[in-house]
């Protein structure tokens, strides 16, 4: 066997094999100390890219899972609302039963008082119940403009909310003297029309926008720096029948909408009931407004009856999302989670493998010593 002291190979094969040993010593007490078998690219490339998908699912699906909550929450509101409008509807048909009949002709001033008191409750609650300042059953959640509204002459519409479901509103500028214009809205329901008019309204500045309430109609319409204050115009808006508005349930935007879940509410005022005041003056008019009493519960009934099945569906949706959740959280720590046992065993051997490398290097940095004695 040869003697070298320039380059001692055994030395360096033991240190090669000790600093491999040290490094996975490293890699270890990374997974150990952080729970991740991936904390690089470079620890797993392929695991990384997909566990990350798996994360980003995950975290959409929890938001998914709020706005479940949140849209049972509205649908509860809505409920709530409706419950006492049934309620009064009660009360109505009983004062409606009552004034039908002979002995009440004496009372049919009160019980008239009564049913006007009921009606007009009716509305409030039908115009004041609303979630987040969305409002619930005066018949616009769900309801937009046709094609963004067309109007002529620069009127520079913008948008508009409030809108009531099966209603048109025709809208015309006039000009004035001083070049300033004056907005009027007709608003249409059945054969009936009023009109509201705004005066002195003046083009927005250069990028901004306008909005003008129309407190008769509860519109709000918002106009943006095309509208020329010297020019007249009209145009009308037709008010899309309510659609579904849309509560994202899934993690992606399927085309075919099955990670969204569309809820629809009914209008719960007066007058889609078919409800008017007055009704309850006379028996003859007390006794046919029993009949409209029957066909406004029952339109009110499917109201409930929606609202009812959306709220099933989204306590399913909820559980499905809640599994969901689980699982695919499971999927991504198979991928992404350190198995804590198993690394604990390759930590200690390799806590032995340098252990016994650091000794064999010194072992053979010690067999150089061997060469001196060839000089005795």
């Amino acid at each position: 066997m040869g003697f070298r002291i320039q380059n001692n190979i055994a030395a360096m094969n033991a240190q090669k094999n000790l600093g491999i040993s040290d490094a996975a010593v490293g890699k270890s007490l990374e997974k150990l100390s952080s729970g991740y078998r991936i904390n690089r690219a470079a620890d797993d490339a392929a695991g990384l890219a997909i566990s990350q998908q798996f994360r980003a699912d995950i975290a959409s699906y929890k938001v998914a899972s709020r706005n479940t909550a949140e849209a049972n929450s509205l649908l509860q509101v809505a409920e709530g609302g409706v419950d006492q409008i049934s309620n009064m509807l009660t009360r109505l048909k009983e004062l409606a039963t009552q004034a039908s009949s002979a002995n009440a002709s004496s009372n049919l001033s009160k019980i008239n008082a009564e049913g006007n008191k009921l009606i007009n409750e009716i509305d409030r609650i039908a115009q004041s119940t609303e979630y987040a300042g969305t409002k619930l059953l005066n018949g616009t959640f769900g309801v937009t403009a046709s094609s963004g509204g067309t109007f002529t002459a620069g009127l520079g519409f913008a948008g508009v909310t409030g809108l009531q479901s099966g209603q048109t509103y025709t809208m015309v500028a006039t000009s004035t003297a001083l070049g300033v214009s004056s907005l009027t809205i007709t608003a249409t329901v059945g054969s009936a029309a009023v009109s509201q008019t705004i005066t002195g309204f003046t083009k927005p500045s250069s990028g901004s926008t306008k909005e003008v309430s129309f407190a008769a109609f509860g519109l709000t319409v918002k106009f943006n720096d095309n509208f020329v204050n010297d020019d007249t115009g009209d145009g009308t808006m037709i008010a899309n029948a309510g659609t579904a508005s849309n509560f994202q349930v899934g993690a992606k935007n399927s085309a075919t909408g099955d990670d969204k879940i569309g809820i629809l509410l009914g209008t719960a005022t007066s007058t889609a009931l078919g409800l008017a005041v007055d009704q309850l003056d006379t028996a003859a008019h007390a006794a046919t407004f029993m009949t409209t009493l029957d066909t406004a519960i029952g339109l009110l009934n499917t109201t409930r009856g929606d609202i009812g099945a959306a709220q099933n569906r989204l306590g399913y949706a909820s559980a499905n999302l809640a599994t969901t959740i689980e699982n695919t959280q499971a999927a991504e720590s198979v991928i992404r989670d350190v198995d804590m046992a198993a690394e604990m065993t390759n930590f200690t051997k390799n806590q032995i493998l340098v252990q016994a490398g650091t000794a064999m290097l010194a072992q053979a940095n010690q067999s150089a010593q061997n060469v001196l004695s060839l000089f005795k």
